[in-house]
């Protein structure tokens, strides 16, 4: 079966019936924005994010477990748009990866991807993650479900992200260590300390493993995704990234992730927003 067809565990809608859900890309965009709320996004929508939202949906790994949690808030069906208050409070990578969910489920290969927008703030690379569908031509077209719909003002169309807009991980990689961009402009805008080339290696390592079917929270980390690990990196650890940076055909991506220090292990630290760094436990797809 087609690799970005299957579900992977993170991505399975479980029992969603999808006899009512539309097949194309652009209607499933705008079905997930009506459905996900950014938990930095309350005054956008004139609502007050009630704290215990925020801890009860940050840690939602799974697709099942949102629409779960989405179900128990409404029993509106899902193609129709809710309020706030009856949405799930996530953050972009949530939006990308119910979106993927439900491309899958409709017949649309898919994946998700993380890298960095330049369209949040001028002049910075925002961590961010989005969609990635292939098109019947076997070309791959990038969506940002997050920026759907009017609420942000960005000068493209977010079913269609140019290439220069979003830049994929391995790509910002490559441009930090040719010396085409500078590491302190890639990172998270909102907090302090979060930018530079280890946060860039992390996203390489993150990206690679949405590729191979485990799709992670942006604040995971193992092995080289460990937290502020770029000046201990040895020269076979920078060739080994470049190469994830530089590889394209499945096969290489595959290779690639099965080394020790890209492989995504069972047990990883994650650096959770309001749990603080603990141990997780992760299924065996």
């Amino acid at each position: 079966m087609d690799l970005y067809l299957k579900q992977s565990p993170y991505s399975d809608p479980g029992d969603l019936d999808t006899g009512d859900l539309p097949r194309d890309p652009g209607q499933l965009t705008a079905l997930v924005r009506g459905l996900i709320i950014h938990r930095l996004e309350g005054d956008r929508f004139g609502w007050e994010i009630p704290p215990q939202r925020l801890h009860e949906d940050a840690e939602t790994r799974y697709t099942a477990g949102l629409l779960r949690l989405l179900r128990e808030r409404s029993d509106t069906p899902l193609p129709h748009p809710r309020t706030p208050d009856h949405r799930f409070v996530g953050t972009c990578r949530d939006f990308a990866l119910l979106l993927c969910s439900l491309l899958r489920a409709t017949g649309t290969p898919a994946r998700i991807r993380g890298g960095y927008a330049t369209y949040f703030v001028e002049g910075f690379h925002d961590d961010h993650w989005v969609t990635e569908y292939r098109l019947p031509d076997g070309s791959w077209r990038l969506i940002d479900p997050q920026v759907y719909g009017g609420h942000y003002d960005v000068p493209f169309d977010p079913l269609d992200v140019p290439r220069d807009r979003f830049v994929v991980a391995g790509q910002a990689w490559r441009a930090c260590r040719a010396g085409e961009a500078d590491p302190e402009t890639f990172g998270v805008w909102v907090a302090d300390g979060l930018r530079g080339m280890w946060l860039v290696l992390n996203s390489v390592v993150l990206d690679l493993a949405a590729l191979n079917g485990t799709e992670p929270l942006p604040w995971d980390g193992w092995g080289l995704a460990g937290l502020q690990r770029y000046d201990s990196l040895t020269e076979d650890d920078f060739a080994l990234i470049d190469a994830v940076a530089a590889a394209r055909a499945p096969e290489d991506i595959r290779r690639l992730h099965a080394d020790p220090r890209l492989a995504v292990p069972r047990e990883i630290l994650s650096n959770t927003t309001y749990l603080g760094l603990r141990s997780v436990t992760l299924p065996q797809g």
